[in-house]
Order: C-alpha cells, then structure tokens, then sequence
C-alpha cells in the first residue's frame, strides 16, 4: 500500500487514477497540516507548497515529488537529489491554454477590446476612436518555436497570418514538418506587424527585445508577451509605446511580479493580465492527471517521462559513473554555446576504461548539459532523449579501441547545418576532468569556472592583446590554453576566469582585428 500526500488543491477529476486505485492511499491536506510526513511515498504540489530540505528530511519514506505545473522553484531539486528522491513535473499540460491566451492577447490589442469596453462602461460612445486591425494578411512575428510557439503557428494560419518565424535552434527538418521558414531576429523585427515571443528566459534572451533593436520595427507594430518576464526590455518598450511607434503591447508576464504601479500600466496602449496564461480549467485539470498517471506508473515500478533530476541507481554504481557524468553535461554545454546553430545529430565515442561502464546514463547526461541551453523547459538525463527527439535530433553511442594514449576518452561530434563540432575529454583521478581537444585543436584545460573560447589568426599580438585588454579591465585569467593547426592559420584561445568577464571588456576584445570569433561559455 503507497501512501500519497497531495499537498495543494488540484483538479479531483485530475487525481482521478490515483483516488480510484486500490493501491494507494491518498490524503489531500496541506504538508503544514499533517504530523505524519515519514510514512508518505510521494508528494504531490502546486506553487504553493514550498518543498524544502526540512520537509524532504521529514518525508523518510518519501520517493517522488510531483509538481502539477512546469515550475519547480518552490522545491529544493539538490536535497531531494541527494535523497534519490525522483522530482517530476507537468510541462506539456498548459500549453494550449497558453497558446490560446497570446491569440486572445493579439485579438485583443487588434481591435482595442479593453480599451473599447472601459469607453462603454464610462457611459461613452466612442465608435470612431476604436478603428481596429484585420489580422487576415498580417504578418506575425513568432520568437520561439517551441510547443507554444508551434501551436501559434497552427491558429495564425487559420486567420489567414503570414508567419515569420525566429528559432537559433531551429532545424530545416522541424521548420519543413510546420511549414514555415526560419528567419533571422532582424528580419522578425523588420517585417512582422505583430511581434509575440515564447522563448525561455536566459542570459542569452533576457532584453532580447529592447532599445537596441525596437528602432529596426515597423512603426504601429504590437508586441505581446506571455512568456516570461524580462525578455522584452520594458523600460524601453515605455518609450516605443509613449512615442507611438510601438502601437500597443500586452503583457501577462512581468520582469517582477507583482508589476505593483508599473508605468506600462498607466499607458491607454498597454493591456494586461495578472499571469493567467496557462489559469484555465483543462490546463488545471491537465497537470493534474498528467502528474497523477506519472506518479501511478512509477510506484508501479514503470518508466516516467518528465523527470527533472536524477535517477535513482545503486551508489556502488553511482561512484564510479558520477566524475564521467559531471564531465559529459559540462562537455554538452560547452558544446551546445560553441555551436550556436541548429543542430540534427550528436555522435558520442567511448574508449579505454570507460567502456565497462553503464554509458548510457553518461550519453544521456551530454544531452541534458546541450539541451539545457536551447529548450525552455527542465532537462536532464531522464528526459533529455525525449526532448531531443521533439527537437529532431538524434544520437548515438559507440565503444572503440582507440583511446588515443588515454585510460579513458569520451570523443563528441556534434553535427549541425553545414558545420560540425568536435570535443575529447579525459577524466584522471588525481587531475579531474580535462578537455584535451577542441574542434580538432589539441588543448588540455579545466573547465570550471567563467570560460570564453576565442578562434582567431594565428598571428603575433593577437595574445598580448586580449592580455592587455583584460589587464586595462582588471580582470584576472584563472587559466588559458592556446592551440593552433599550424603557424599562421586557424587558431584557438579557451580562457577562465572566477568572475564573468563584463560587457564592456567582452566587448573590447570582440574588436581585436584578428579575433573571427568570441563566445561566453558559462
């Protein structure tokens, strides 16, 4: 008999293959409430329980987590890791509501609904001011073309919506299975007379709209955001939208929430919601059963599918895969920031000792470190060959003789649109993990800490001058390797450091003259 808390309220309907199931014994009653936490076997939540290392300590018994929803801030990930506890969550059941809700948003803003219904209200009766906008022919700019995304696609067309498409990651093959064509993010912002964004939020995407490209716009453009706060630069969009150049703007996502008094909110032009994109009944009764058929199959002993952390194997067996596992998702990303292009195939290479161990969990763990920067949803070796497969690109594992002098050796070739990405990596007890080849560049380095890879020519000064410039910056180097193929030709820089190298020193460097390429690998 299993014992299963459900902590927050959920969908009962939802809950249903869990509450009819003779096997298991479920309570709906909030963690604070309930004095006998040790004899639970799983714990079911919203957001608003917050699954802390003092709660997980108090679960003894306690082998999963499941989070009705995509996130998981309100759960300590590290201690219910080291616990073996498996953390699932729900990140495919809101997406048609959000979906709907940005083309509610759209339409909205197309035809100044808020605006026209708080006239009416006044007592007014204002029919010449409201003089709305066709979407039928109109291009709409789609930045993201993940689940949302995509189903975006599918409703625009049916309004008859030229479709401008941005994605780094998108691959010819997806973009063909949806019938659209990548462009590029200046084209999105050039053409598209509405502009919606469904991007994760990371360093790369945080401000990816904002003053320094909002200029490259159509004038009267709209631009909607319910994905997350902070990827449209809003103090820059006040200007657009005070200006008039930026029509109008809707926002169910705000950089701090809650907005409080927002100067977008005072603005006619700007509507708004109190993060409710995904607050529908289906959406909710969605992540509910999602969640509960989840946590069934795993007390059954059976495979899960949308866990977000580690599996729970033998520590005998973990000791000897962990240094492996912790190189291969350093080498994934590292990879993945290296090769900012879509990418269809990841060949991995074992050799040397390596070979008697269970590499399967090591590949999985290289493609959770490579998808963790391109998918905006939580990957790790559970899921990653699942994300992988949705992203279109495969891989493969094989075992070789040649271990290149090395006791052991994971040889990666990442394969994308007319390029290819190639790493080795060696892992030495009294050394720790090294890269000793990088894209064909014989190397030997650490990587820890801030890294930035340089590909230059191979020509006198060009190290003396990042030196200088880092030195003007007062910016230490932890550590730096060079390789070249031969004098003259193409060459590489990989650089350490404690602390992130600031913009205006990134900056200064990506002006050397012979510097043809510069990335922050973090």
């Amino acid at each position: 008999m299993y014992h299963i808390l459900v902590s927050d309220p959920m969908s009962e309907e939802g809950l249903r293959p869990l509450l009819n199931s003779d096997e298991i014994v479920c309570v709906q009653r909030h963690v604070d409430e309930e004095e006998n936490l040790e004899k639970y076997d799983a714990l079911l939540v919203r957001s608003g329980t917050k699954v802390t290392a003092e709660v997980i300590e108090k679960m003894t018994n306690l082998k999963i987590i499941a989070r009705a929803g995509v996130g998981v801030d309100n759960i300590d990930i590290d201690a219910a890791t080291k616990r073996g506890i498996v953390v699932i969550n729900a990140p495919d059941g809101n997406t048609i509501s959000t979906c709907e809700h940005t083309f509610a948003m759209i339409a909205s803003l197309a035809r100044m609904i808020p605006q026209a219904n708080q006239s009416l209200r006044e007592g007014k009766w204002e029919r010449k001011k409201f003089l709305g906008m066709e979407l039928y022919k109109k291009n709409l700019g789609i930045i993201g073309f993940g689940r949302i995304g995509s189903e975006l696609a599918k409703r625009a067309r049916a309004f008859g919506m030229n479709l401008y498409v941005y994605d780094p990651f998108l691959t010819d093959e997806r973009a063909k299975e949806f019938g659209v064509t990548p462009r590029t993010l200046d084209e999105v912002l050039e053409n598209a007379d509405i502009i919606t964004v469904h991007t994760p939020l990371t360093k790369e995407t945080k401000g990816l709209i904002g003053e320094h490209n909002l200029n490259k716009t159509k004038k009267g453009v709209l631009i909607i955001n319910c994905a997350r706060g902070g990827i449209i630069d809003e103090q820059a969009l006040y200007k657009y939208l005070q200006s008039g150049h930026v029509a109008g703007a809707a926002f169910d996502v705000f950089e701090n929430e809650p907005p409080g008094d927002h100067p977008l909110l005072q603005l006619d032009n700007f509507i708004a919601t109190p993060h409710i994109a995904a607050s529908t009944k289906e959406a909710q009764l969605n992540v509910a059963s999602q969640v509960a058929e989840e946590v069934l199959e795993f007390l059954k002993g059976n495979p899960i599918k949308h866990s977000i952390n580690l599996p729970t194997i033998p520590n005998e067996i973990f000791e000897k895969v962990q240094p492996y596992y912790q190189l291969s998702k350093t080498m994934g990303s590292i990879l993945s920031q290296c090769m900012n292009v879509p990418v269809q195939e990841i060949e991995v290479t074992y050799a040397g000792e390596i070979t008697k161990l269970e590499t399967s969990v090591i590949t999985r763990s290289l493609l959770a470190g490579f998808l963790a920067h391109r998918v905006d949803k939580p990957v790790n070796e559970v899921n990653s060959p699942m994300v992988a497969k949705e992203r279109g690109i495969i891989y493969g594992e094989k075992h070789s003789e040649k271990s290149k002098g090395y006791s052991n050796l994971i040889d990666v070739n990442v394969i994308g649109q007319g390029t290819n990405f190639t790493m080795q990596a060696t892992y030495v007890k009294e050394y720790g993990p090294r890269i000793v080849n990088l894209n064909g560049f014989n190397t030997d380095f650490y990587p820890h800490g801030h890294l930035i890879y340089i590909q230059h020519i191979d020509k006198p000064g060009v190290i003396g001058q990042v030196g200088q410039i880092l030195g003007n910056h007062n910016i230490n180097i932890a550590e730096m390797q060079v390789g070249r193929k031969e004098a003259g030709g193409e060459a590489i820089m990989m650089l350490s450091f404690d602390e992130p190298v600031p913009d205006e020193a990134f900056e200064a460097l990506s002006q050397i003259k012979d510097i043809t390429s510069i990335r922050r690998i973090d």
